[in-house]
């Protein structure tokens, strides 16, 4: 990383010991050129949350400053733009409440390759509460002992989008909606350590939003597991709670932290804009451990391709 020149684009401060920082002396409704754009990339990888406050932003502006730093997506399940499906509008108040976002959680993990990073900006916030919390899970990794450290190197998790299946309804159309979209978003294998493409640092990689459970791993072995890494992000100190003032962007690498928004002001109002970049697959801290390592079985293996099995009933039709 080249960060020589950050002093020269803009003024950074930390906000915590060990991640986060807030970035003056910029003005991201102007068009920013290459030395900006990667003195910023830079700092995001560097202290995984940046905050930029006194921003006056449109949704064209927020569209294009996202897309210095990547490719945008569309979130399938988010309350997208209907003119700009990149754009989600998040416009909490009385009788659209929120859901879903109020558990730890990194952006889009049952994505093959999950988003590089969000952006979320502030347009109306309620005067109490509506904060969103964010956890390093750098810092996480980096607590973890060393034994702990050695036995998750290796292992692998799947993820999917569970968490937003009660969103189709029990109707013929919304049966089939969801049909296409288990089609569209398989359940995906991400390390559990994944190595930072910038920083070449190890993160912890599992969420109780989209993770399921760890490959090859017995069921109550890896929900225990499981359970005990999820709770890393409850360590105080690795934590930074964001309050929201109008007109502040936060930037936050998604394939470093995990974040959780507050669910406490409703039914005030909070509209927010946000838009995701893409990101690449994220690649593990050492070879997948083999199953014959992970579990025991009391019987043999169930193989599917044994001619000498029973058949079931589904083989049959």
């Amino acid at each position: 990383m080249n960060t020589g020149n950050i002093k020269d684009r803009f003024s950074l401060r930390k906000l915590s010991p060990y991640f986060c920082a807030e970035i003056t002396r910029i003005d991201l409704s102007q068009p920013l050129d290459d030395g900006c754009i990667q003195a910023i990339s830079d700092a995001l990888a560097t202290h995984e949350v940046l905050v930029f406050p006194g921003q006056n932003l449109s949704a064209e502006d927020l569209l294009r400053i996202g897309g210095y730093f990547g490719e945008l997506t569309v979130h399938p399940f988010a309350e997208n733009s209907a003119e700009v499906p990149e754009l989600i509008v998040f416009d909490y108040k009385e009788g659209n409440p929120p859901v879903l976002t109020d558990r730890w959680h990194s952006d889009e993990t049952y994505r093959e390759c999950p988003p590089l990073g969000t952006m979320l900006y502030s347009k109306i916030v309620p005067e109490i509460g509506g904060d969103t919390c964010f956890s390093s899970m750098t810092a996480a990794y980096n607590a973890l002992s060393n034994k702990m450290q050695q036995f998750i190197s290796g292992l692998e998790a799947i993820h999917d989008f569970a968490s937003y299946k009660y969103l189709f309804p029990e109707t013929d159309k919304g049966r089939q909606q969801l049909r296409k979209n288990e089609d569209q978003y398989p359940p995906v294998s991400h390390p559990v350590v994944r190595i930072h493409p910038v920083t070449g640092k190890k993160v912890l990689f599992v969420n109780p939003h989209y993770t399921r459970y760890i490959k090859g791993m017995d069921d109550r072995e890896s929900f225990e597991l499981l359970n005990s890494l999820y709770r890393s992000t409850s360590i105080l100190e690795y934590q930074y709670r964001h309050h929201w003032e109008p007109n502040t962007l936060v930037f936050w690498d998604n394939r470093s932290v995990q974040h959780a928004a507050v669910h406490d002001y409703y039914p005030n109002p909070r509209l927010m804009e946000r838009v995701t970049i893409k990101g690449d697959r994220p690649v593990g801290d050492s070879t997948m451990v083999q199953q014959s390592d992970l579990r025991k079985f009391k019987v043999a293996q169930y193989d599917h391709t044994d001619d000498r099995r029973a058949l079931r009933q589904f083989e049959l039709e």
